[in-house]
């Protein structure tokens, strides 16, 4: 087992840490939030008094933060990569841009330490359950040291390239999830406008080529799904704000690599009107009130 340090205890990287002290792991972990904290510590995480506190006397930290700036903040400005020992492996699960990711990647490399970027997917839902998908970017040999750690906490941890390539993988996911989301709530908004009843129209759909997770399990129309967010006053979840983050990640992404994404500028603008309506702080599957104002 192993001694890890873990920045950031919120509602992805709480119950992330609490899934490490069940896998057998001495966890050291910090935040900013008191609550967070609090909740930690009552599932057996030890309190660290600062972030570089957190990195001393461990094999791996894992951070887990809202964006790149964030993180070069914690990792670089907190003096956390500096506290840690010779070979201690970083793992940066946090969703942000490919530039700062690959920045940290030659931070860490340049005073002998390691790093891999492993953003996830599966939302608080799956953090909670340790069902985790981890994309890996980084060495392969640093992937392998760092995957029994990641296990505890997913159930796939997939390597997918080099320094920086975990970001790219979860940027194009959340691309397909913006879309499809949306897409999904324009399709029931029509359906349910000209006289369809929401529930047989999730019933064919959910059965037909118009089915895919998002779809099924998400369902962004309140009743289809009761475990999904929509019939619960579209508490998150993944924040719509977070899904703006990401497909504006997306965006930059394409513009970096000349890639042409059309539809994914159109659910970056949409989530953008959203967000700047007040429903930031909602479910990404409340984007249905963008098109639908009475749900």
């Amino acid at each position: 087992m192993a001694r890890i340090g873990f920045i950031g205890l919120g509602n992805m990287g709480g119950p992330m840490s609490r899934n490490l002290v069940r896998a057998g792991h001495t966890v050291k972990g910090f935040d900013l939030s008191d609550e967070a904290m609090r909740f930690a510590i009552q599932a057996g995480v030890q309190r660290a008094a600062t972030a570089a506190d957190a990195a001393r006397e461990v094999e791996v930290v894992v951070t887990m933060l809202p964006v790149g700036s964030d993180v070069r903040a914690v990792l670089l400005g907190s003096g956390v990569v500096e506290a840690t020992a010779p070979g201690t492996v970083l793992i940066d699960c946090s969703t942000i841009d490919v530039e700062t990711a690959q920045a940290m990647h030659r931070a860490a490399t340049e005073i002998g330490r390691f790093m891999l970027d492993a953003p996830v997917s599966g939302g608080t839902k799956g953090a909670d359950a340790g069902t985790l998908t981890f994309m890996c970017g980084g060495d392969p040999a640093v992937f392998e040291r760092a995957a029994p750690i990641l296990r505890g906490m997913g159930r796939n941890v997939v390597l997918c390239g080099g320094p920086g390539m975990g970001q790219v993988t979860k940027i194009c996911n959340n691309m397909i999830a913006g879309i499809t989301i949306l897409a999904a709530a324009e399709a029931l908004t029509l359906g349910e406008r000209l006289g369809v009843d929401r529930q047989t129209l999730y019933d064919v759909i959910s059965t037909s080529t118009g089915r895919s997770y998002i779809f099924n399990e998400a369902c962004p129309i309140p009743g289809p799904v009761p475990g999904a967010p929509a019939s619960n006053d579209y508490r998150p979840g993944f924040a719509a704000k977070l899904m703006l983050k990401d497909l504006r990640l997306a965006q930059a992404a394409a513009a970096t690599g000349g890639a042409s994404t059309p539809l994914g500028a159109t659910a970056a603008a949409a989530y953008a009107m959203h967000v700047n309506n007040g429903f930031g702080e909602l479910d990404s599957a409340s984007i249905i009130k963008l098109v639908n104002p009475d749900i």
